[in-house]
């Protein structure tokens, strides 16, 4: 069987490196999604490829970007693509368009704001085609549970791309965590500098939150770690600064900084445990790193440290000119420096190994070698295994947009409800 084609949908900072115009200035220069399976055609492991966007307009640039910053960098490495809308147009549903020229047993991959995730990935499911949702998966988890029922009925595989969980770090605290014994105590912040705001100004504040964004990422690891011991969330409750976003040009009332404060139950022996996750997308400029990252789990006999903005790794570069020539980088995340044959060598990277999990799983759906049911028994962040992060995340959102109230969540399986 020919290996899956892919639609990319989103064609901006994650999928092309391409924002307002010009390359990222974040770390995510040249993108991860259209690098990665660029380069997993270049593997043949992926077949066709193809981009939808709203503005056709882009494309032309967006070409000669890629052409320039992957090709060129990579010897060679094709970045073609077919492109919805044709480049003198504009069209919001170009996705359909592009959905609906996919063979059978293709995928697609969502990268785009939060509220339109749901919409897309239902057109997709409901026509037999596979799909990768950057986190969090649906805003809301009427809308999770919704696609999972409709996974379910038209037999495809959909991802929620939550790479933390291919960090290698994070992998292995998951799996000492086992032996600490009874989880009790979970922290964990994560940020992003208020120039981030400038990437997202379409719609930070307006369409989602800095806790959807960033606090998915520890959410789904804290819930990945105590789950096969009989943890669940039981109430969240969430606090918000506000003020900085404010003054860099958001909306009025779009949130600085979020902190969900989780109580945690294990009903077979009323155990208790708490968790806080803290996000910010005003952190400040020039620290050095573009993401701070760090958790610290704490369980009855031991605990976990684990701080990956800093690994020990930092370049000092006096043509820098942003503000600090002092940087620490992550190249296990995205590996961007080329082999010793000028090939694109990142696939080990945690953000690379993402995706090609997600291939493998399409191509082994498509060729019969493994049910939707054994992947989510292997625990990858599958619609399934993901349903309780995306309670969590809307739970947040309800706390704040009700000054503060404690959101019950309820009942077991699929039959989750928030109170």
């Amino acid at each position: 069987m020919a290996p899956p084609a892919v639609l990319m949908v989103g064609t901006g900072e994650y999928t092309t490196g391409f924002v307002s115009g010009a390359a990222s200035t974040s770390d995510k220069k040249v993108g991860v999604v259209g690098l990665t399976l660029f380069d997993l055609r270049r593997r043949g492991k992926v077949s066709d490829l193809s981009m939808a966007g709203v503005s056709g307009q882009k494309f032309p640039a967006i070409r000669q970007h890629l052409q320039k910053n992957i090709s060129e960098a990579y010897n060679g490495l094709d970045v073609s693509f077919q492109s919805f809308p044709s480049d003198d147009k504009s069209n919001p549903q170009s996705y359909k368009t592009a959905i609906d020229a996919l063979p059978q047993g293709s995928a697609v991959t969502i990268f785009t704001p939060d509220s339109t995730h749901y919409e897309i990935a239902k057109y997709a499911i409901e026509r037999r085609i596979h799909v990768m949702l950057t986190k969090p998966a649906t805003k809301l988890l009427s809308h999770h549970l919704d696609l999972l029922a409709l996974a379910r009925k038209h037999k495809v595989f959909v991802y929620i791309e939550h790479h933390k969980r291919f960090d290698p770090a994070y992998a292995d605290a998951k799996f000492r965590s086992r032996n600490l014994g009874d989880f009790n105590y979970f922290y964990s912040y994560m940020s992003q500098p208020k120039s981030q705001l400038e990437t997202f100004k379409a719609w930070a504040g307006k369409e989602s939150d800095i806790s959807y964004y960033l606090n998915s990422h520890h959410v789904d690891i804290c819930e990945w770690m105590v789950r096969d011991a009989g943890w669940r969330p039981a109430s969240v409750r969430a606090s918000a600064s506000v003020g900085i976003a404010e003054s860099v040009g958001c909306a009025k009332g779009t949130e600085d900084t979020i902190t969900l404060l989780v109580d945690w139950v294990r009903s077979t022996d009323d155990k208790r445990a708490t968790g806080i996750y803290t996000a910010s997308w005003t952190a400040p400029m020039n620290a050095g790193v573009h993401s701070q990252q760090h958790f610290h789990y704490i369980a009855s006999k031991g605990e976990v440290n684990v701080n990956q903005a800093k690994r020990g790794y930092d370049v000092v570069d006096e043509n820098d000119h942003s503000g600090s020539s002092l940087k620490w980088y992550n190249p296990f995340y995205m590996r961007y420096a080329p082999d010793e044959e000028g090939n694109f060598a990142g696939q080990g990277g945690y953000g690379y190994v993402s995706f090609e999990k997600f291939v493998d799983g399409v191509t082994a759906v498509n060729e019969g070698r493994v049910s939707l049911e054994e992947l989510d028994k292997r625990g990858l962040p599958t619609l399934r295994n993901t349903v309780l992060t995306t309670a969590i995340l809307e739970a947040g959102r309800r706390s704040l947009d009700e000054g503060g109230r404690s959101i019950e969540i309820v009942g077991e399986g699929d039959k989750i409800e928030l109170k």
